[in-house]
């Protein structure tokens, strides 16, 4: 347990933080999508095809705080009291997993946020779960999940931080921050 009432959650466990959340979160979506090295993604029409062997040591920064702040990974985002994730999401995750494909040393951390209603101890595991949607997206191409850790921050680290549905559409979001590289 984090003091900040975060949990880091290794990967193969998806629960045990708190107690448990409420039958409306949603069932798992089912994974089709399969982004490879240079793939269109099943039904979207795109493809996404991550760096080369030949491009990495040129044009990934060695900071990491750099590559985070230039945005490479993207965030995804939830809708209120579920964790599946949304099928204008898939796109997303499906870029980042191929920019981790082309990427094979760099680690990640999924950050899972929650908006501000809803207790600790229902939101830590709604972000739990959350997390490990994106996990289980992430590796379907086949990225090693040892890449990729989790933590629930549930809500007290909001992106926007106004009262209502625009603030709360931000804030129930999964961030993926490169941690290692």
């Amino acid at each position: 347990m984090r003091g900040d009432l975060g949990c880091v959650v290794p990967i193969g466990l998806a629960a045990g933080c708190a107690s448990k959340p409420s039958a409306r979160m949603a069932d798992s979506a089912p994974k089709t999508e399969t982004p490879a090295t240079h793939t269109s993604v099943s039904g979207s029409g795109h493809e996404f095809a991550p760096a080369t062997e030949d491009t990495v040591a040129e044009r990934l920064p060695e900071d990491i705080q750099e590559i985070n702040r230039r945005g490479y990974l993207r965030d995804s985002f939830f809708d209120f009291d579920f964790h599946a994730v949304r099928p204008d999401q898939r796109e997303v995750l499906a870029r980042d997993a191929a920019w981790l494909e082309g990427w094979e040393t760099v680690k990640v951390r999924i950050e899972s946020h929650c908006d501000e209603r809803g207790a600790a101890r229902y939101n830590l595991p709604l972000g739990e779960k959350r997390a490990g949607e994106d996990l289980e997206y992430l590796k379907s191409p086949g990225i090693d999940p040892s890449r990729i850790e989790m933590v629930s921050h549930t809500k007290e680290r909001p992106f926007e931080s106004g009262h209502d549905e625009g603030a709360w559409t931000q804030n129930r979001r999964d961030h993926l921050l490169v941690v290692a590289r």
